[in-house]
């Protein structure tokens, strides 16, 4: 009888010590299936339907995951996410009866701080994207690091966080199958009005397949049609903030080595890309052929990830050197501020006319003018 009391107690001294136990331990993530982001009432018209359209605005930003911590993704959705799309409907409203309206948002991947997490996306990052695609705006998404990692294609850890990235954008891009998606992949394109986009996968820039695709994308394009081509992703070819400076990332060195000779040849014209939580702007002008060309790159990292600052001019000597031959030079027209408060959440507002193209700056605290004061650039 007392050795049954004692085995009585002790079983419920176990119990109660694991009861503390799974207090202390911090939350773990509940396997759920990932909702996919609402597609737009009127889906963006077909490339024929949209073949006269030269006239026209998309928004661009990136970079929405938020902090770690007790009010982070699958917690709460990131206010500062939320100012941004605030931003961007109070544009819409504000183009929709000018001659250049709004017809599409493309985001430069970090929706979420652990892609491998279907409560983060469910909770943090589709319910706002839908206020966007709610309101008729088509959206269209490159991965980031923390969307699929950095590692390689077949990874499990990849292949976690790239299965609920293509369930959350399921209702948003090409189908699989179509000529304008990659089968398996997060990449993709469009074509609307005199403008080609195409957003792929930068964590995996070395991959012989992707790189065939996108290159096969580009040099088969009506070039009379599409004046203008424009390549969404996630690591920036230069950057000024920590993840470019002094740093020069794998994935940065195939992009450099890989698809900037490749966009050089076929005249890709701007580049939006994210990952250092700030606004960067450089031009790259180089010649082909004894005609001189430009190629600007945005780095747009403030849709809500915490700010970042300027940590240095990027190392440019290598890739200088490679593209000689072409008289490569690079511009910086615009740097990040030294303090995080000159570094606010922003969106982009790119602006086509013909076959020119314009840049706006928003920032959701207050007036921001990156450019010697102002917050509009022509790219001529």
């Amino acid at each position: 009888m007392r050795r049954t009391r004692l085995l009585v107690l002790a079983i419920a001294a176990i119990a109660g010590s694991a009861a503390v136990l799974a207090q202390r331990r911090p939350p773990v993530d509940i396997p759920s299936k990932v909702r996919p982001i609402q597609a737009p009432a009127k889906p963006l018209p077909s490339e024929e339907e949209s073949a006269a359209v030269t006239q026209f605005s998309f928004f661009a930003y990136g970079d929405t995951r938020s902090a770690s911590g007790p009010d982070g993704d699958g917690r709460a959705r990131n206010p500062d996410h939320i100012s941004v799309v605030d931003g961007v409907l109070s544009k819409m409203k504000g183009l929709a009866s000018t001659p250049f309206p709004a017809r599409f948002v493309v985001q430069s991947g970090d929706a979420v701080l652990r892609g491998a997490s279907a409560d983060m996306w469910n909770v943090s990052f589709t319910p706002v994207v839908n206020r966007l695609t709610g309101a008729g705006l088509p959206y269209f998404f490159a991965v980031g690091n923390h969307d699929v990692s950095g590692m390689p294609v077949g990874d499990p850890q990849r292949e976690a966080g790239l299965s609920n990235s293509l369930a959350a954008i399921s209702n948003l891009i090409p189908a699989e199958g179509t000529p304008r998606r990659l089968k398996d992949y997060p990449t993709y394109a469009f074509g609307y009005g005199n403008a080609f986009v195409v957003l792929f996968d930068s964590n995996i820039a070395a991959d012989p397949l992707q790189f065939a695709w996108v290159q096969d994308q580009i040099q088969h394009l009506d070039r009379t049609r599409y004046p203008h081509i424009i390549a969404v992703f996630h690591h920036p070819i230069y950057s000024s903030g920590p993840h470019g400076g002094k740093n020069v990332e794998p994935a940065t060195i195939a992009l450099r080595s890989l698809y900037m000779p490749m966009f050089r040849r076929n005249h890709v014209r701007l580049l939006i890309t994210g990952h250092d939580h700030l606004f960067d702007h450089f031009a790259e002008v180089y010649e082909d052929q004894g005609v001189s060309y430009r190629m600007d790159q945005i780095v747009t990292g403030g849709g809500g990830a915490p700010i970042y600052v300027y940590d240095g001019e990027p190392n440019l000597d290598a890739y200088l050197a490679a593209g000689s031959g072409q008289h490569v030079r690079v511009q910086h027209l615009t740097k990040p501020g030294r303090m995080a408060d000159q570094n606010p959440h922003h969106f982009v507002i790119v602006q086509i006319d013909g076959d020119k193209l314009a840049v706006e700056v928003v920032g959701t605290s207050g007036s921001y003018r990156p450019y010697n004061g102002r917050a509009r650039i022509d790219l001529q």
